[in-house]
């Protein structure tokens, strides 16, 4: 069993996020886009100041035990410019990021990588990118009306290198940076209502015929130990299903308690119906903080409220910064 390091404090900044919003309140841990932008030195509320939305997922994880930090970065959403910018805003620097991890091989993930790692490295030192086999198949989705779209393709470990990256391409689970942080391996599918993605296509090569890949087994999840709160798990889209997550993270730290969850759910389109089970479920593991994000979709999200209260539910919006 992987043994992690009890935090004192985590700070969860989103970089990425399908959802800008600035107005609605939040609890006292969560410091909204307004205050960050102008904590970071901006003058002047405006277009130019703010973070951008854009469909993707990107957290920054900053970390510490005592006096001592640690800051990962994990998923860099779609785009490089639109991450630089946002991180640029929020004041959130890149060059003191310690090693990179990615969720899995989609655009929306890792498109902007490249750019992300030419930032982190400086183009003098080297840092270590966590990905794995699985996540460098070529990607499509079938639309509503029968037409199949590919995918853009993701960065190749080739070029990741090319980047700065020490490329740790490894399926296995495994922790990082003295244990603060748990990346998880392949994820068991074990619940019978959480069957992935049906839209979902895979190919290996540009020649070979698309194929059903519904459950993304490239996915993985990363988890922190926050003293006296328990786990906390970060899944960017809970493709295994959120429910396969929370149960594989219980059985990995069996005994700790999962204090809550970040990340999209992924509970949209034709999954919008397992919402209902997805909900049941989720209340035996009596989570005291839910932030759903990206893939959640807004059908879920009232759910989810409705089921939890403003409590437990805080919705995530690019630009804010969550203190546990």
């Amino acid at each position: 069993m992987a043994v992690l390091a009890q935090l004192d404090k985590l700070v969860v900044d989103i970089l990425v996020d399908n959802q800008s919003d600035s107005y609605s309140s939040k609890p006292a841990h969560v410091s909204p886009e307004f205050n960050n932008v102008i904590s970071a030195g901006a003058k002047e509320i405006s277009g130019k100041t703010l973070c951008c939305a854009q469909l993707g997922f990107s957290v920054m994880l900053t970390a510490s035990v005592g006096e001592r930090r640690h800051k990962l970065l994990f998923d860099v959403g779609p785009e490089a410019e639109m991450f630089l910018r946002n991180c640029e805003n929020l004041g959130v620097a890149l060059d003191d990021v310690e090693e990179v991890a990615i969720s899995h091989g989609h655009w929306d993930h890792m498109g902007a990588l490249l750019g992300a790692m030419g930032k982190v490295t400086g183009g003098n030192r080297q840092v270590k990118c966590h990905v794995n086999p699985g996540m460098f198949l070529e990607r499509a989705v079938q639309l509503t009306d029968g037409r199949i779209v590919p995918f853009e393709l993701v960065p190749s470990s080739q070029e990741l290198s090319e980047h700065g990256a020490v490329v740790i391409d490894d399926k296995n689970e495994r922790t990082l940076l003295d244990d603060y942080f748990y990346l998880s391996g392949e994820i068991a599918r074990v619940t019978n209502f959480e069957l992935g993605r049906q839209d979902h296509l895979g190919r290996t090569t540009v020649f070979s015929p698309w194929v059903p890949d519904p459950l993304l087994m490239d996915e993985r999840y990363l988890a922190v130990h926050i003293r006296n709160k328990g786990l906390l798990v970060i899944s960017s889209c809970s493709h295994a299903g959120i429910i396969n997550v929370l149960l594989d993270l219980q059985s990995r730290f069996a005994g700790i308690p999962i204090y809550g969850l970040v990340g999209g759910l992924h509970l949209v389109g034709t999954l919008e119906a397992i919402i209902p089970q997805t909900i049941e479920h989720l209340k035996s593991f009596n989570l005291k903080q839910i932030v759903p994000a990206h893939c959640t979709g807004w059908r879920a999200q009232y759910a989810l409220l409705q089921a939890f209260s403003e409590n437990v539910v805080v919705p995530s919006a690019v630009g804010s910064r969550y203190n546990f």
